[in-house]
């Protein structure tokens, strides 16, 4: 019989406030929330997840995780018109468009081959623009659900990304409204600036779809970040040793091309470099933003600071050339007649060209340096009504969200030599996540809390609610484990000290200088009363538990307090790297730096066994319930099951592509699963084993970095592991069985399908990579299903319709003829007749897909494609889409359909009954708006009475029409 074993699957992740991976956004609370806390949102990226974190209270609102997805967040972007709206970028190259009310995914796109790099959306929201490591642009229409065009000009990976949409001058109202002005409908698509990692900054024409301008940003190697001013009438970009360039972009030039029909001359340039700044960090800059509302930008390279800049008045700049030009006056010191004859001049250049002759460091100053509390990895402008401070919500790579808050300048203070205002850190949210990795995890004995040590913090978590119980400090922590009873944890630390924390009392009781090395391993004896540890100083302590009265200094009371008595010491030839007691008591065995295991007898400390075999030391080992069997794993990538009766090896595995760090049996044998095993490694697997069978049984993926620790429960019922990517996962037995013969296959379909894609996608590329402009499209296994589906359905559908016709034809002569025998899956489907089959399968495939599955029909089957498409026509079968395939079919395959005779009759009768049913459905909604204008009408006639001032009546008049226009340009 087929041996079968219980899938495990992962349920929870918790102790990651943010990733590296991505930018963090500063959103407004909702209208609920908004009177309790008032300091806004955090929207961050957590490996595959997005998290919504509460500032002030540091709680988790929404955590927003589709299934399918595994890659991890590299890029969000909060949507202009709303605010609920954020678009998603993953390092797959895929893009969501998340509704953050709801949690759910609206749409999502597929089109570049490699990580989302920045994405930004326009003013209505309407396009969004995403930039990717494989270095081109795709501008998306989220109203149609697809790609427009992609963009190709750009060396390397795409760095920045920004909307440019010039308006008119006198049609600008105030900031509120502009945001919320609809996309009226003119042609001023806007404009597009980018920049690259190959130090380029270009500027596109979205409506034109090509590069208007192109300039080397940098003059030192690559452009890290680029920053728009609010207004869009400049923008700073960031490249390497603390260089920035500021730019002017001429927007008035901008809206004037955009009004031409024929484009404008090649001559006129729109981006004038005007200088460049040098800040404080000489690392790369990250990332580069102007606030919002007033005159400052900030920016930050990959250190434990951001540097916010102030941008001078015109009036400011004119005092402090005017003093400079009194100092170089006062140096020269010449005599009377000279200040005479200077005397007028200066004050007529103050007031006709004084800034323009200004230096870019007079307009641009340093205000301050807010140090942070880890390396910054972005930051976001909080934009709340009612602080005069700057607020900025810093994200920092070692998993932390701060909020610092910067006064600004009073206007009252004019004496130059001001000192730099000061900053304070007002929120954080850090509780919930180590600061670096963790190196250990322990379960307690019932299995409800998790003890995860690493460098500089103890944590204690309920594993049920994913909360953090309890949180310690403690030295550079390399393992730990939870005493008998649960109430006292022990951590084993880098410095070789044993530290003891109680739980409930949340306190350090003892700290124990055990060993001369980092102790890198501890376990406690099976029967509870004493504690072993191993050292790098090439010995193992044993220490009993005792509790001692300890007096209460200043009285005559006494507490009763542990204590670790050490007891024996256990002295090997190399450094200790594991060791583990047998359930039974009765063995110890020890892992060492030479590459061999050594297994004790536990009551006289004689050598029993040898265990030679690794190529490498071994890292970690566990032995079964039964005593029995010994595993052992090593950086060598191998895991090699033992004997302990007489130390023979009974197998070696070739278990993962890189160092195993941690293996872990099932501690009983409920189940007949007492020989299964974990292996974890750095190569971000984990593996279940059965090792009676030596088979591979499950691989677990999910990590995104090395797995340094792993901990199975008492029950078996779940497994704990932690991550280099600061997350900590929980995976659980479910019911579902799994068999070894449909796990390799499965692993098999995916390497398939994942070499299948990548030999699909350079073919369409050849011919392309020369023009600026190409489709935005990518074949994705979902794509090349839903295209076979089309071909399957247009073909049962032809024969189908033959069958009816030919019975049709009979009718005519004998009435009484019985209807035909049709393809059994259009009676399952209740009888349905094919356009109506072709039709639902059509309407199946998503939007931004539809084009791709497009693609994988054959030109063969484009006459049965547009047969169907004529009787969708005729009977106005959901002629948008109808209309989008026809056009892209006829765009796609121009060449063949032109040559081709027998398609021009067809395509004459599809024009025919398109034209018919468009001009039906124009008819329609004439009508219809018609009426409700009649309506409205009605309306305000009952419900609206107007009392006017006939004084202010003409101008309220011109003010409305400047308000439309302006909505209208946007």
């Amino acid at each position: 019989m087929v041996k079968s074993y219980l899938k495990y699957e992962h349920s929870k992740t918790f102790g990651l406030v943010n990733s590296s991976t991505a930018n963090v956004v500063w959103s407004a609370d909702g209208p609920v929330s908004s009177k309790s806390s008032g300091s806004g949102r955090a929207v961050v990226a957590a490996n595959e997840d997005v998290l919504c974190w509460d500032i002030r209270k540091g709680e988790l609102l929404s955590r927003w995780s589709d299934n399918n997805c595994k890659s991890q967040v590299t890029a969000l972007a909060q949507s202009k018109s709303d605010l609920d709206i954020y678009a998603v970028g993953y390092e797959d190259g895929s893009i969501r468009i998340w509704d953050s009310k709801i949690s759910t995914i609206i749409v999502s796109f597929n089109g570049h081959r490699s990580a989302i790099t920045i994405l930004a959306f326009d003013k209505s929201g309407v396009k969004l623009a995403s930039g990717s490591k494989d270095t081109d642009v795709i501008i998306w229409d989220l109203v149609a659900e697809v790609g427009l065009f992609k963009l190709r000009g750009h060396k390397d990976q795409i760095t920045g990304l920004q909307f440019i949409q010039p308006e008119a001058p006198q049609d600008i109202v105030e900031e509120e409204e502009s945001a919320v002005g609809t996309y009226g409908e003119t042609d001023n698509e806007g404009f597009l600036l980018t920049t690259g990692k190959d130090a380029l900054i270009k500027l596109w024409d979205v409506a034109s779809q090509h590069c208007i301008e192109t300039h080397v940003a940098q003059t030192n190697g690559e452009c890290w970040a680029l920053g728009v001013s609010p207004d869009s009438s400049g923008c700073i970009t960031a490249g390497n040793d603390g260089e920035l360039k500021i730019w002017s972009i001429d927007t008035h030039g901008l809206l004037t091309l955009s009004k031409q029909v024929n484009g404008g001359t090649g001559d006129s340039r729109y981006l004038h470099g005007r200088g460049v700044l040098h800040r404080q960090g000489k690392e790369k800059a990250i990332g580069v933003s102007f606030h919002p509302r007033q005159d400052y930008f900030a920016v930050h390279g990959s250190e434990k600071a951001i540097e916010i800049w102030r941008i001078r008045l015109e009036e400011e700049v004119k005092k402090s050339l005017a003093r400079k030009r009194k100092r170089r006056r006062e140096k020269l010191g010449s005599g009377a007649e000279k200040m005479d004859i200077d005397g007028p001049n200066p004050d007529v250049d103050d007031k006709a060209d004084d800034p323009s002759t200004a230096e870019i460091t007079d307009f641009f100053i340093p205000h301050v340096i807010v140090r942070t509390g880890g390396k910054v990895r972005s930051f976001d402008w909080i934009r709340n009504k009612g602080s005069k401070a700057l607020q900025v919500l810093a994200a920092t790579t070692n998993n932390q969200l701060e909020v610092y808050s910067i006064p600004t300048k009073e206007k009252s203070k004019k004496s130059k030599s001001d000192e730099l205002p000061d900053y304070t850190r007002t929120l954080s949210v850090e509780l919930p996540g180590h600061r670096a990795d963790i190196r250990s995890l322990a379960l307690s004995s019932d299995d409800r809390m998790l003890a995860s040590a690493s460098n500089g913090g103890l944590k204690i978590w309920n594993v049920r609610t994913r909360s953090c119980i309890r949180t310690f400090e403690c030295g550079y922590a390399l393992c730990v484990a939870f005493l008998p009873g649960d109430k006292i944890v022990v951590v084993g630390t880098k410095a070789g000290e044993l530290e003891l924390f109680d739980v409930a009392s949340a306190a350090q009781i003892d700290t124990v200088e055990a060993h001369e090395g980092a102790i890198w391993t501890l376990q406690v004896h099976p029967d509870g009363r004493s504690l072993a540890s191993g050292s790098a100083d090439k010995t193992a302590k044993f220490w009993n538990f005792e509790i001692i009265q300890e007096e209460i200094p200043g009285t005559k009371r006494t507490t009763p307090r542990l204590k670790l008595a050490h007891t024996r010491t256990l002295k090997v030839s190399d450094d200790i790297l594991s060791l583990r007691f047998s359930p039974d008591a009765r063995l110890l065995a020890v892992a060492l730096l030479d590459n061999t295991v050594k297994v004790f007898f536990i009551d006289s400390l004689k050598l029993f066994l040898n265990l030679y075999g690794h190529k490498l030391p071994v890292l970690n080992m566990d032995i079964s319930f039964d005593s029995k069997l010994i595993v052992t794993c090593s950086a060598d990538k191998n895991v090699r099951l033992w004997g302990l009766d007489f130390g023979d090896c009974h197998k070696a595995f070739f278990a993962h592509q890189d160092s195993i760090l941690q293996v872990a049996f099932v501690p009983h044998n409920q189940d007949g699963n007492g020989h299964h095993f974990f292996s974890s490694s750095k190569d971000r697997m984990i593996k279940y084993w059965d090792g009676d069978k030596f088979e591979q049984i499950q691989r677990l993926d999910g990590h995104h970095g090395e797995i340094w620790a792993l901990a199975v429960s008492r029950t078996g019922n779940f497994l704990v592991s932690a991550s280099h990517d600061k997350s900590i996962r929980v995976w659980e037995q479910t019911d579902e069985q799994i068999f070894l013969e449909e796990e390799k296959e499965k692993e098999l379909e995916e390497l398939y399908e994942s070499t299948l894609t990548t030999s699909l996608e350079p073919e369409h590329d050849k011919d392309e990579d020369e023009n600026e402009v190409g489709t935005a499209g990518k074949q994705t296994i979902e794509t090349l299903m839903a295209g076979e589906k089309i071909a399957e359905a247009l073909e049962i559908g032809m024969a189908d319709l033959q069958v009816m016709k030919e019975w049709e034809a009979a009718k005519a002569s004998q009435p009484n003829i019985a209807p035909p025998s049709r393809n059994p899956l259009f009676m399952a489907l209740g009888g349905i007749s094919a356009e109506v089959h072709v039709l639902t399968i059509l309407q199946r495939v998503k939007a931004a897909a539809l084009q791709d599955a497009l693609l994988v029909l054959p030109f063969a089957t484009i006459p049965m494609l547009f047969t169907f498409l004529n009787i969708f026509a005729t009977r106005s079968m959901n002629i948008p889409l109808t209309c989008r395939i026809l056009f892209f079919m006829l765009k796609t395959h121009h060449r063949q359909i032109v040559a081709s005779k027998t398609m021009r009759l067809m395509l004459d009768g599809i024009r025919g009954n398109l034209r018919q049913a468009l001009k039906r459905q124009k008819d329609e909604m004439g009508y219809n708006l018609a009426a409700l204008r009649v309506i409205g009408a009605q309306v305000k006639e009952k419900g609206v009475k107007d009392y006017v001032d006939e004084d202010t009546w003409e101008q309220e008049d011109t003010a409305g029409q400047k308000k439309r226009g302006f909505v209208q340009v946007s």
